[in-house]
């Protein structure tokens, strides 16, 4: 479903030449849950950005869903993204003077769907993430956690075959992230491949898989069972 081969990523500066991917590979099945680690500075949200197609490679080959990246122009990356690819940012990323309903359904007014559409889009993604009673609130009234669960409501909203978590708990207390790891966990269960960027150990171990990149470079994976939450022990 995804596949990428020796891709290369550099920046570049008058003085410094870095090197924030190289010789990277990665192969992602669908419907699998990767959790991504490694120390800061790694090369993780490169990573991320290229799958997004947030930000273009130097060299290798990027293939999604049997389509070359790489011989995509500008527009056609843009109609992919929008079409199979949802995000997730650590910050959230709501506008605050808009309500959830609004906040979700700006990427769809992107998409061009019609108004009774987006309705209905916006409605059950509210309803799977548990805030479908709270759809005129603002985001200053919620809590951190509720206000990642329209976060992700956003990007459910959108039906994309891909979700890609740039530390979706990292400003969360521990019994939000669970709660927030749970509802992902629940998301993959029902036919969305994740791929998420976190630092915390226990949150990764609860994924199928762990990739750990350092310098640039896969240097290790780990097939994982997915652990128990404590209430659920």
């Amino acid at each position: 479903m995804l596949k990428m081969n020796n891709i290369k990523k550099v920046f570049r500066t008058d003085l410094v030449e870095t090197h924030a991917l190289r010789d990277f590979s990665l192969q992602v099945e669908e419907k699998e849950f990767v959790a991504v680690t490694g120390p800061s500075g790694s090369g993780k949200t490169t990573f991320l950005n290229i799958t997004g197609m947030l930000e273009t490679f130097d060299g290798g080959v990027y293939e999604l869903d049997n389509e070359d990246v790489s011989k995509l122009n500008d527009k056609q990356r843009s109609r992919l993204r929008n079409e199979k690819i949802g995000f997730i940012f650590q910050s959230f990323n709501l506008i605050p003077d808009l309500n959830l309903f609004d906040n979700v359904d700006v990427p769809l007014r992107y998409r061009g769907f019609n108004a009774k559409e987006r309705k209905q889009r916006i409605e059950n993604a509210l309803e799977r993430v548990g805030l479908s009673a709270r759809l005129k609130h603002l985001p200053s009234q919620l809590s951190g956690g509720q206000q990642q669960r329209v976060a992700i409501a956003r990007a459910l909203a959108g039906d994309p075959r891909f979700l890609l978590a740039d530390e979706p708990t990292g400003n969360l207390d521990s019994l939000m992230a669970r709660q927030v790891m749970q509802l992902l966990e629940e998301i993959n269960q029902q036919g969305t491949t994740i791929i998420m960027v976190t630092h915390d150990s226990e949150l990764a171990r609860r994924a199928h898989r762990n990739i750990h990149i350092v310098d640039g470079q896969v240097s290790d994976y780990q097939d994982l069972q997915p652990v128990l939450d404590v209430a659920e022990a």
